[in-house]
């Protein structure tokens, strides 16, 4: 049997396989590059400096808890940290100045204790994206599209990275009812494709405006932010369409972790929708999104792993069956 046989072809997209995901680039690193030269997607770790999160094991509110997560995301594979301070749905309010008292400082120490993990901040906020820049945040995930325009700003001005999300128009705080988005009728076509096109256009404004304000292309993130804005049939068509997403030439991030279109989908609760993540994690990677927001880090590293082998975009770890 000869080496190449052994080995494998040369990495590189097959027959029948999507395009691959646009790299990001955060503060000039190339996020996802290992040590073999091939590029993996990449796991976005979450903490929730929040006692409300609607996934309980998230509400790391002590200091220690919190930075025990991160070191753990940080072993498991995670490359970022999405560190938020405000809970995404209904809830008691949290002024600008709690949030920033409950992000900040914990920004600060994950840069001084593991300074190789990139941090980024969750917030629809300028005042605390300023001050989340400023104590070594890399990457501003708004997930509230835009509602501050200066929070773009803010990221261009300091050269980091921004996630450009979509809403429907939904304001920060608030669940969807009876969202509906235009049917088309192009021939051919999907009539559920109306939503498709409403996100691909905002996330494609929302990418030039945030170039146009500073932030390296590399740098700027699309997120379709599933279930912000949409019902449970929006997020799963979105899902079917992420080689329409990944079109756009900017890395696209996957927020599905535990949300609640997996748990409607499957009739379970938050506690029990990893499975259904996964399923939706494996699609998504497949079809080309670029980084994964995750609660459960080494279950979704294993996952994209595998998809990024079946892709032939990375070898297996060990390639011994039949070979001895």
């Amino acid at each position: 049997m000869t080496e190449a046989l052994c080995q494998g072809a040369p990495h590189g997209r097959g027959v029948g396989v999507p395009a691959a995901g646009t790299p990001l680039v955060l503060r000039g690193r190339e996020v996802g590059r290992g040590p073999d030269g091939a590029l993996r997607p990449v796991v976005m770790a979450i903490v929730n400096r929040t006692t409300d999160s609607f996934y309980a094991p998230a509400r790391l509110t002590d200091d220690d808890a919190a930075i025990e997560a991160a070191h753990r995301a940080w072993a498991e594979g995670a490359q970022i940290l999405d560190v938020g301070g405000v809970r995404a749905g209904v809830g008691p309010e949290v002024d600008a100045a709690q949030e920033i008292a409950r992000v900040v400082p914990f920004v600060a120490r994950v840069r001084e204790e593991i300074p190789d993990l990139l941090v980024s901040v969750d917030t629809w906020r300028a005042a605390v994206a300023r001050e989340a820049v400023a104590a070594g945040a890399d990457l501003v995930n708004d997930t509230w599209a835009g509602h501050d325009p200066a929070l773009v700003e803010v990221a261009g001005e300091a050269g980091v990275g921004v996630v450009c999300s979509h809403t429907g128009g939904a304001v920060p705080r608030t669940d969807p009812f009876r969202v509906e988005y235009p049917t088309v009728d192009r021939p051919g076509a999907d009539p559920r494709d109306g939503l498709v096109d409403d996100v691909v256009a905002t996330l494609r404004a929302a990418a030039a405006r945030a170039v146009a304000c500073g932030v390296p292309a590399g740098s700027v993130l699309v997120d379709p932010t599933h279930d912000f804005g949409k019902n449970t049939w929006h997020s799963l068509h979105l899902l079917r369409r992420t080689a329409a997403l990944a079109g756009l030439g900017h890395p696209l991030l996957m927020a599905l972790s535990r949300k609640d279109f997996v748990g409607e989908t499957l009739g379970l609760p938050p506690d029990q929708r990893l499975s259904g993540t996964l399923a939706a994690t494996s699609l998504a990677a497949w079809m080309g999104a670029s980084v994964f927001r995750a609660h459960d880090v080494a279950a979704t590293r294993q996952v994209l792993d595998m998809v990024a082998a079946v892709r032939d975009e990375a070898p297996p770890r060990a390639a011994l069956r039949g070979l001895g």
